[in-house]
């Protein structure tokens, strides 16, 4: 510990304070839970004040625009924080990491060391070597799994829901994504490892688990007899005594098998709401994305997987503006919009990533995009706003998470994923409750504790 308060140059009597600041995704969110568990093993105390910290984490994405960007002027502003605190060490870790690698200290000198989110097991010994004066690079693709070297959650109790890394990676290419060269190839856990850590979860309070990966739905675990789909953990996990409620995101279209459509028929555990991104309407530009399915062959799909569960919930994906789009064409991602009748969707204009296949081709002008962008939101938003109206008058079953903005007031969130704001104590927190709903609002319910 002597070594370490040297490394991380405190000066004052106290456990060494960690600071790790979260960019997009959930599975960064669950990367930083573990990189937290890792170093509060070896005396770190967790801060929300960068001011106060000893170590400073900064867990990127790469996914949106200009997010390598984003990154430098947020060292820019720890710099000044490093300034007056001598021997901070600041770490960038995730997507951008892995993308920049050494360039990032080159570019920025107040950065100590940078790791990629399939290396962050390897940080303690990274830090050892920031001690004695090195700026360390991890951003291959270790043989070993980083999760066989990972501390486990040394918290003694967890909020109701939580994320739980199954899946890592994509295989499939598609022309506007970074995720193959930033996460690399697809990869499952073994499902035995998976239960344990569910199991884990469950024994410290939480009743909801939703599952990760990249494309999680890809998902294929040894679980000693041979290899399981994603459905078969599922069922898996449904035996699990105490876990209420089980979620899985992102799903690709391609992945969905017959096994899993029927899981969400057949496990009642498994929650009414699917995220399932499309990306396009267009045969054409799907084709051009490598997206390696069609609007009808997701239109389908859909059909199927309604049949196997009515009430099921539908979220999707949608890039505006790729290159080569047409009026025509995006008129037709318009049409699939209202043939689906999405519960909520994420919508974004396309922004070129470097080293992509798309990157390089023709864009579409940008107030193009931005108006095409504005009429699909317009749809989409009214697509939402129904879904969440129809709620009104019905009973659902809600898991309690927290404490509400107001005193006296609790907010959960409902099997289709909709925040729910009610009446009510903490003692409520950790259960599913009966909740009538009395009001909608775009992004939120309101409601009353049924008898």
């Amino acid at each position: 510990m002597a070594e370490a308060r040297q490394q991380a140059g405190a000066g004052t009597p106290g456990p060494l304070r960690l600071h790790v600041k979260t960019y997009g995704c959930q599975m960064n969110v669950y990367d930083s839970e573990r990189m937290e568990a890792a170093l509060v093993e070896r005396g770190y105390g967790l801060t929300d004040d960068p001011g106060e910290a000893d170590l400073v984490l900064l867990n990127t994405c790469h996914i949106r625009e200009k997010a390598a960007e984003k990154v430098y002027s947020e060292i820019g502003r720890l710099r000044a924080l490093k300034a007056a605190r001598p021997g901070m060490v600041i770490g960038v870790a995730g997507c951008v990491a892995q993308a920049e690698g050494a360039e990032m200290l080159a570019r920025a000198p107040a950065i100590d060391l940078v790791v990629g989110p399939q290396a962050y097991h390897r940080l303690p010994a990274m830090l050892e070597r920031v001690a004695r004066g090195e700026r360390p690079v991890e951003t291959d693709f270790p043989a070993e799994d980083k999760f066989d070297h990972l501390a486990p959650d040394a918290r003694p109790r967890r909020a109701p829901s939580a994320f739980l890394t199954v899946q890592e990676g994509c295989d499939k290419f598609c022309a506007f994504c970074v995720v193959p060269y930033t996460r690399g190839a697809e990869m499952s856990r073994p499902v035995a490892r998976v239960v344990a850590e569910a199991e884990a979860l469950v024994a410290k309070g939480v009743r909801e688990i939703t599952l990760l990966g990249q494309n999680v739905n890809a998902y294929h675990g040894a679980d000693g007899s041979g290899e399981t789909g994603l459905a078969g953990l599922v069922r898996r996990l449904a035996t699990i005594e105490g876990l209420e409620r089980i979620r899985y995101t992102t799903s690709h279209p391609n992945d969905m098998d017959d096994d899993l459509i029927a899981a969400h028929g057949e496990v009642e555990k498994l929650m009414p709401y699917l995220h399932l991104p499309v990306q396009a309407g267009s045969d054409r530009v799907l084709k051009a994305m490598n997206r390696k399915h069609t609007a009808e062959g997701y239109l389908r799909l859909i059909e199927r997987i309604r049949a196997a569960r009515p009430d099921i919930a539908l979220s999707g994906d949608f890039i505006v503006g790729f290159p080569g789009e047409t009026e025509a064409d995006f008129a037709q991602t318009l049409a699939l919009v209202e043939a689906v009748g999405y519960a909520q969707a994420y919508s974004f204009k396309y922004s070129p990533r470097p080293g992509t296949p798309a990157a390089g081709r023709e864009q579409v002008p940008e107030p193009v995009k931005a108006e095409r962008l504005a009429r699909l939101q317009a749809l989409l938003s009214a697509q939402q706003q129904a879904f969440q109206a129809s709620m009104v008058g019905r009973t659902l079953p809600v898991l309690i998470e927290k404490r509400g903005r107001e005193a006296g007031q609790v907010a959960g969130r409902s099997p289709y994923l909709q925040a729910v704001h009610l009446e009510g104590t903490e003692a409520l927190i950790g259960r599913v409750v009966p909740v009538r709903i009395a009001a909608s609002a775009p992004n939120s319910l309101a409601g009353v504790l049924a008898a």
